[in-house]
C-alpha cells in the first residue's frame, strides 16, 4: 500500500491531459511526490553556491525590511542607544538608570517620562540579546498580522497602561510590607520586553486558533510563574503589560473576529486540549526552578528555593557541634543544610519536577495513566505545601528570617500558595478528565511495575550492604538497623526531610555516593521507563481486533465507508468464514459503538459478500444477549432492503455522492467551475502533493494542525466525529493526503482519502478530511478534488466517493413519512451551523451519482434513545456550554 504513495514528478499523463486540453485553455496539474532528490544530470541547482548564498541573504534582508520595518527599527534603536550610552555590557549606570528606568521611586520624584524611555535600554548584554529575540518574534508577528500602524499604537498603549498598572501593584505590595515590598520599593527596571509581550498577546487575538491558544497559555503561565517565584519589578512589569495586551486584543481585534464568524471561539479539539493541559502542567512544574535560577527571589513562592539550595557546612563541624547539648537547634539546622548540599541532593530536589514533566508528556498523548499520575503528584505537592506552611507558621523565628518581620500579605501568600497552586492544577485535571482516555496495551504497566520493583530492590541492597562495608566513612558509623531505618529517606527529595533527624552523615567518597545517588538511580529508571511507557504504541504485528479488521478489509472489501471501521473506539462482531478448513478465518465483521445502551454500526459489514447478511444476524444476536438496542447506520440500499424484509424500519440519514472515473473528462459547460479552479491554481503556482502523514515534513503537518484548529474555532461549535475523521485519523499509513501547496510551501488546503477495496484490490477512494486556510486560495477544494480524480484515474481506480452529507438528501419525488420530514427539518435547522445541504450542493459540481444512506432500526419506540446515541457519537466532547451555543445558533 505504501508504494501507492510514490507519485512521479511529471505532468499528468495522456488520457488525463487529453481531457484537460479539450477545455478552453491548457491546464497542467503539477504533482509532487516522494521520490527524493532530482536524478543525476539534472540542471536543478546548477549554479555557483557563493553568489546564490549572497543573493539569498539579500533577499531575506529585503523581505524582512519590507514585512517588519517597525520591528527592525525598534531593535536597531535599542542597540544604538545602548552603544552610545555605554550600556551594552553591564546596563546603564546607576545615575542613568534612575533617570530613564521605571520604578516607584522615579515616578514619585516626578519623572513622568520613564514609561517612554525604559524600553530603550536593557540591563546588560544578556538582556539586550534576550530582548532582541523577544521583540523580533512577538513584535514581528504582530506587525505581520495587524499591520505597522496598529502595532505601534498597541505598543504605546500597553507600555503606558501596563506601567501604570504595574506601579499600582507595587504600591499595594509596598503598603502591606514584607521582604517583597522592601525589594520592590527601591527597584528600577528597563527593557523592551514588557512592550513586546503586551503587543504579542494583543496580536494573538488575530492569530489562528491553534497558535492563539498556545501563545496565550505559554506566555500567561510563564509570566505568572515569574511573578510568583521570582517577583522582581521587571517580572511585574511584564505580567502587567501582557494582561493589558490581552484586554486590548480582545476589545480591538477580537471584536472583528466575532463579527466575522459570529462567535469568539470554540473549545479546542481533543488533541489540542491535551496539548494545552500538558503545557499548563509542565509550566506549573518548572516554577520552583525559577526560584533557584533567578538572581533575586522575592516572589510569594520564592521560599521554595530552600528546597533546592543551601550553603553546605562541613560534616565534621556538624558532628562536633551536635555533641554540645546546648546547641540542639543549631545542630538540627546544620544537619538540614548539609542534607540539602551537593550535586546529588540538587538532582534529587528536582525529581518532582521531572515526574510532572513526564506526566505532562503522557497527557499530551492522551494517556489515562498520565492523568492519574499528574493528579496524584499535584495532590501530594499540595499536601506537602500544607505541611511546610504549618511548619513555618509554628516557628515564628524561621518565618521572620524567610519572609521578613511582621504579619503581612506577603507572608499570607507564601503560606497559602504552595498548597493552592497544585490544588488548582489538580482541579483543572479533574474537570478535563474526559480528554484522557488512551490506555496502554495489556501488560504494559505490569512490566513497568516489575522493572521499577527490581530496580528498587537492587539499589536498596546496594545501599544497605555498601553502607555497612564503608561504615567508617559515615559520622557517626551506622549499624545495620540505622542503615535500614534511613533507607526510605534515600528515595525522598532532601528538602522534604526538614523534620527528619539524620542518624548519620557521609564523609568519605563512597559513602557520599551511596547516600546521595541511591535515590537518583531509582528515580532515573522510573522516569525513563515511564516516558517509554507513554511513548509506546501497539506494534503493527499485534493480533488485535483492529488488525483482524484490516486483514479482512484488505483481503475482501466493503462499502465506501468501510475503512472507517479501522478507527479507534469501535467494538467488533466477527463472523467466521464457512470454508471447510479446520481453523476458518474471518468471513465478515461488523464495527459498532455502544453509547447509552445503543449499538450503532459504522456503515455496513466488512468482508466477503457471502457472509455479510449472516454478520448482520450475528450482530443482532449479540445485541440481544447484551441487552443493547441494535441499529444499522449509514447502510446502502441493498442492505436496507434486506432488513426491511425482516421487519425493520429505515429512514434516509445522508446522501452519498460518487464520481465515476471511467470516462471522466472536464469538458463542457457543466465542468466550468472545476476548470476555473484548475486554471487559477496553475497561475498562482499552486501544486497538488500526495503523501502519507508519516512522510510529511514537520513544516507541513504543523500547518495542517493550525488550519484544522482555525476551522474548528471559526465554527464556534464542537468538532464532529464518528463518520467524520479528524487529525488523529490522518496518521494512518493507508490513508492518502492531498495538499494544495504554493511556491513558499504554504498549505492552502488539505484533503484525506480512504481506500476502498474489492476482492483485495483498491478500486476507489473516499473523501474524508477537508480543511482550507481561511485566507488561502479560493477554489482550493475544487482544485484538490479534481486533482485527486485525475491522479487516481491514472492509477486505475474506478470511482471517487465524496462521502455522505448527513441530514441532506436528493429529492426523488417520493413522499416522505413523518420521521423523514423530521430529519429534513433538522437538516434545515442545522444548515446555518454545519452546512450539510451546502456541502451536498458543492459536491454537485463534480456531476456525481447519488446514493442514499439509511438508518435501519427494529423498534420505533427506541428512536429517541437511538437519536441521542447518534448525536453523542458525532459530538463526543460537547459540553453543556457548547450544546447551549449550538441551540442558540440554530434558534438564531
Amino acid at each position: 500500500m505504501r508504494a501507492a504513495f510514490r507519485v512521479q514528478k511529471s505532468p499528468v499523463t495522456s488520457r488525463a491531459r487529453a481531457a484537460i486540453l479539450a477545455t478552453e485553455r491548457t491546464v497542467m496539474i503539477r504533482t509532487r511526490g516522494l521520490d527524493g532528490p532530482s536524478p543525476p544530470g539534472s540542471r536543478e541547482g546548477f549554479s555557483s553556491a557563493g553568489p546564490r548564498a549572497l543573493i539569498g541573504v539579500r533577499t531575506v534582508v529585503r523581505r524582512t525590511l519590507r514585512r517588519t520595518p517597525l520591528t527592525v527599527a525598534m531593535i536597531v534603536v535599542v542597540w544604538t542607544v545602548g552603544a552610545v550610552s555605554g550600556s551594552l555590557v553591564s546596563g546603564p549606570s546607576a545615575e542613568l538608570l534612575s533617570s530613564v528606568g521605571v520604578g516607584l521611586g522615579p515616578v514619585v520624584q516626578g519623572r513622568w517620562w520613564v514609561p517612554f524611555t525604559a524600553p530603550l535600554w536593557s540591563s546588560g548584554l544578556a538582556g539586550y540579546l534576550g530582548s532582541t529575540v523577544v521583540v523580533a518574534v512577538l513584535v514581528g508577528v504582530a506587525e505581520r498580522r495587524i499591520g505597522r500602524v496598529r502595532t505601534a499604537v498597541v505598543g504605546l498603549v500597553v507600555q503606558v497602561v501596563g506601567t501604570v498598572v504595574a506601579l499600582g501593584v507595587v504600591a499595594v505590595v509596598v503598603g502591606v510590607g514584607g521582604r517583597w515590598g522592601e525589594q520592590l520599593r527601591s527597584a528600577v527596571a528597563v527593557g523592551p520586553a514588557p512592550l513586546a509581550i503586551g503587543v504579542g498577546l494583543a496580536a494573538s487575538a488575530a492569530l489562528p486558533a491553534l497558535w492563539r491558544r498556545r501563545l496565550r497559555v505559554v506566555l500567561v503561565i510563564g509570566l505568572v510563574m515569574l511573578v510568583l517565584y521570582s517577583g522582581l519589578l521587571s517580572d511585574v512589569l511584564r505580567m502587567s503589560a501582557g494582561l493589558v495586551g490581552l484586554v486590548v486584543g480582545a476589545v480591538w481585534f477580537g471584536r472583528a473576529r466575532r463579527r466575522d464568524v459570529g462567535v469568539d471561539s470554540a473549545a479546542p479539539s481533543r488533541r489540542e486540549a491535551r496539548v494545552l493541559i500538558a503545557l499548563v502542567v509542565a509550566a506549573s512544574a518548572v516554577g520552583p526552578l525559577i526560584a533557584v535560577l533567578a538572581e533575586t527571589r522575592v516572589g510569594p513562592l520564592s521560599v521554595l528555593r530552600f528546597v533546592f539550595a543551601s550553603p553546605p557546612p562541613d560534616a565534621a563541624t556538624v558532628d562536633q557541634l551536635c555533641g554540645d547539648p546546648a546547641a540542639v537547634q543549631e545542630c538540627t539546622d546544620l544537619r538540614a543544610r548539609l542534607r540539602l548540599s551537593g550535586v546529588g541532593p540538587a538532582v534529587m530536589s528536582v525529581v518532582p519536577v521531572l515526574l510532572l514533566l513526564v506526566a505532562a508528556e503522557g497527557l499530551r498523548r492522551g494517556r489515562r495513566a498520565a492523568w492519574l499520575a499528574a493528579v496524584a503528584l499535584n495532590l501530594a505537592l499540595a499536601a506537602l505545601g500544607l505541611f511546610l506552611a504549618a511548619d513555618l507558621a509554628t516557628t515564628p523565628a524561621e518565618l521572620r528570617v524567610v519572609l521578613g518581620p511582621g504579619v503581612h500579605l506577603h507572608s499570607a501568600l507564601a503560606l497559602a500558595l504552595p498548597a493552592l497552586q497544585p490544588l488548582l492544577v489538580a482541579a483543572l485535571l479533574v474537570l478535563v478528565r474526559g480528554r484522557f482516555t488512551v490506555r496502554a496495551l495489556t501488560g504494559t504497566y505490569r512490566r513497568w511495575v516489575r522493572v521499577i520493583g527490581v530496580t528498587g530492590v537492587a539499589v536498596s541492597l546496594v545501599y544497605v550492604l555498601g553502607s555497612l562495608i564503608v561504615a567508617d566513612q559515615y559520622v557517626p558509623p551506622p549499624g545495620f538497623v540505622d542503615v535500614v531505618l534511613d533507607l526510605p529517606t534515600r528515595f525522598l527529595p532532601p528538602g522534604y526531610l526538614g523534620e527528619v533527624e539524620a542518624a548519620f552523615l557521609p564523609q568519605g567518597f563512597v559513602a557520599t555516593l551511596l547516600f546521595e545517588w541511591t535515590g537518583i538511580v531509582f528515580w532515573s529508571v522510573v522516569l525513563v521507563a515511564g516516558l517509554a511507557t507513554f511513548a509506546r504504541t501497539p506494534p503493527a504485528a499485534a493480533e488485535t481486533d483492529a488488525v483482524r479488521v484490516r486483514r479482512v478489509l484488505a483481503g475482501t472489501g466493503g462499502s465506501s465507508l468501510a475503512h472507517m471501521a479501522t478507527w479507534p473506539g469501535h467494538s467488533y462482531a466477527f463472523t467466521p468464514a464457512d470454508d471447510g478448513t479446520a481453523e476458518p478465518g474471518d468471513g465478515a465483521v461488523v464495527a459498532f459503538r455502544v453509547i447509552g445502551g445503543v449499538a450503532i454500526t459504522t456503515g455496513e459489514p466488512v468482508g466477503d459478500q457471502r457472509y455479510r447478511e449472516r454478520a448482520v444476524r450475528g450482530f443482532v444476536e449479540l445485541c440481544q444477549r447484551q441487552g443493547w438496542t441494535a441499529c444499522l447506520y449509514s447502510v446502502g440500499e441493498v442492505l436496507a432492503g434486506h432488513v426491511r424484509t425482516l421487519g425493520w424500519s429505515t429512514v434516509q440519514v445522508a446522501e452519498e455522492t460518487v464520481v465515476p472515473l471511467g470516462g471522466l473528462a472536464f469538458t463542457g459547460k457543466k465542468w466550468q467551475d472545476v476548470r476555473t479552479a484548475l486554471n487559477k491554481a496553475d497561475k498562482a503556482g499552486i501544486t497538488a502533493e500526495w503523501l502519507a502523514w508519516r512522510d510529511a515534513p514537520l513544516a507541513l503537518t504543523d500547518q495542517i494542525r493550525a488550519i484544522s484548529e482555525e476551522w474548528v474555532a471559526d465554527k464556534g461549535l464542537p468538532e464532529m466525529g464518528f463518520t467524520l475523521g479528524g487529525l488523529e485519523e490522518l496518521a494512518d499509513d493507508e490513508v492518502r493526503l492531498l495538499l494544495a501547496v504554493d511556491a513558499d510551501r504554504t498549505v492552502h488546503g488539505v484533503t484525506s482519502w480512504l481506500p476502498v477495496h474489492r476482492d483485495g484490490v483498491v478500486v476507489g477512494w473516499t473523501l474524508d478530511f477537508m480543511r482550507r486556510r481561511g485566507d488561502g486560495f479560493r477554489g482550493v477544494m475544487e482544485f484538490l478534488i479534481a486533482s485527486a480524480a485525475l491522479r487516481v484515474q491514472e492509477d486505475g481506480a474506478e470511482f471517487l466517493s465524496l462521502s455522505g452529507a448527513p441530514l441532506a438528501r436528493l429529492d426523488r419525488g417520493v413522499p416522505a413519512d413523518g420521521l423523514q420530514r423530521l430529519l429534513d427539518l433538522a437538516g434545515r435547522s442545522l444548515e446555518p451551523v454545519y452546512g450539510f445541504r451546502s456541502l451536498l450542493a458543492f459536491k454537485a459540481k463534480f456531476q456525481p451519482e447519488y446514493r442514499p444512506l439509511y438508518l435501519a432500526y427494529q423498534d420505533p419506540a427506541a428512536l429517541a434513545s437511538i437519536g441521542s446515541a447518534i448525536g453523542r457519537a458525532y459530538l463526543p466532547d460537547a459540553g453543556a456550554r457548547q450544546l447551549g451555543r449550538l441551540v442558540r445558533r440554530v434558534v438564531g
